[in-house]
């Protein structure tokens, strides 16, 4: 018999990094909705619903379930989309659920996020009452509240408070039982993976004290609060939130610069660094981070395929400098002579005679360098 799993969506290039989304409590995957499509370029994104909300079945779990219930349905899901290791963002219960994984399956979290949420929620009695009172009299009293709890005075989301009136009672009640019994406190120095905290600082909730705590036990966390924020950041702040997320899971300047370093050696890349101005700075970040931090590092096409599209791109317009550089790189990546020179002949079908006249005149200047620097 096949077991039920969490609604969810999935986003990106089937062959990119695995990045799981989790939600909060009384919202959907809807939450993810100004972040998610944007984190898709570099990721394998799914982002799930809680039981009884969004799209999942309330049935998933019960009375007296725990956030380790929450965290195997996780990975039932990540199971069935053939994802063994993933990074991991989530917002105050799905925050939970990321930090439960993290200690109890350290071997399936590359990386881990944890927004607006905390290593407990204020001990087991309130979530006992709030489980109490939505069992016995619905979600209506608790929806009317939710923009209070969840955003700043004047800020709204109408789909997250329709996902709060729709969510189950009971699947509701039964994520608040997991919200009483969750602490983790002692357990956060066994986190190994590079944590990243966000706090909103205008956040009820969650304050920035339980995302500081977070930040001071483990080892390789990093602590980012966010002015204005409230509880449910990535709706009210997503491009701050966003900023953040992309830096923590790889796609920024850092992994840019060794991929760039890797393609065209450090002897490139050093003199570059070294003609660096302040009028150009902004510029290298920018190659690095995006060129070769979000394009070069999309496993979809394999860096020889790339070198081959790039030389023949550069052939099209003329950039002969630029084409002796990835020359060179691709000499590093492994391409033949021949391959090159087979490259530039479909070049002069496609982008004409002259342009494949001077591209073979140029490359065979730099294979020329490269064996003269071979004999000596």
């Amino acid at each position: 018999m096949t077991r039920k799993l969490l609604n969810h969506l999935v986003e990106g290039p089937g062959t990119a990094p695995a990045l799981l989304l989790g939600p909060s409590l009384g919202t959907s995957y809807a939450l993810w909705d100004q972040v998610a499509p944007e984190l898709s370029v570099t990721h394998r994104v799914v982002r799930w619903d809680l039981p009884g909300h969004g799209g999942s079945a309330p049935d998933l779990i019960g009375p007296g379930a725990t956030v380790g219930d929450l965290a195997a349905l996780v990975l039932d899901l990540a199971d069935s989309l053939g994802i063994d290791r993933f990074a991991y963002a989530g917002v105050s219960l799905g925050g939970a659920v990321g930090l439960h994984l993290a200690v109890h399956h350290p071997e399936r979290v590359s990386s881990l996020a944890v927004i607006c949420s905390s290593a407990h929620f204020n001990g087991s009695k309130p979530w006992q009452e709030r489980a109490e009172l939505v069992r016995r009299e619905g979600l209506t009293a608790l929806a009317e509240s939710a923009n209070s709890r969840w955003f700043t005075t004047g800020f709204t989301v109408p789909r997250l408070l329709e996902d709060h009136r729709n969510a189950d009672p009971e699947a509701y009640a039964a994520c608040c039982d997991a919200l009483a019994s969750f602490d983790l406190r002692d357990r956060l120095p066994e986190i190994s993976a590079p944590t990243l905290l966000i706090a909103g600082r205008q956040d009820p909730a969650t304050p920035p004290a339980h995302l500081r705590e977070i930040a001071d036990a483990v080892a390789s966390a990093t602590l980012v609060e966010l002015p204005g924020a409230s509880h449910l950041a990535p709706a009210q702040c997503p491009a701050a939130v966003l900023t953040a997320l992309r830096a923590h899971f790889g796609g920024g300047a850092k992994r840019g610069m060794e991929v760039r370093r890797e393609v065209l050696g450090d002897a490139h890349v050093d003199r570059a660094q070294a003609w660096q101005t302040p009028f150009t700075a902004r510029f290298q970040d920018f190659i690095s981070r995006y060129a070769w931090g979000e394009i070069w590092t999309d496993p979809t096409l394999s860096r020889r395929e790339r070198s081959m599209i790039t030389l023949t791109a550069l052939v099209a317009h003329g950039h002969y400098d630029e084409l002796a550089m990835h020359v060179r790189a691709a000499r590093r990546g492994g391409l033949t002579p021949e391959e090159i020179g087979a490259v530039l002949l479909q070049t002069a079908v496609y982008c004409g005679v002259p342009a494949a006249n001077s591209a073979f005149a140029t490359a065979q200047r730099v294979l020329a360098e490269e064996e003269d620097d071979d004999a000596g």
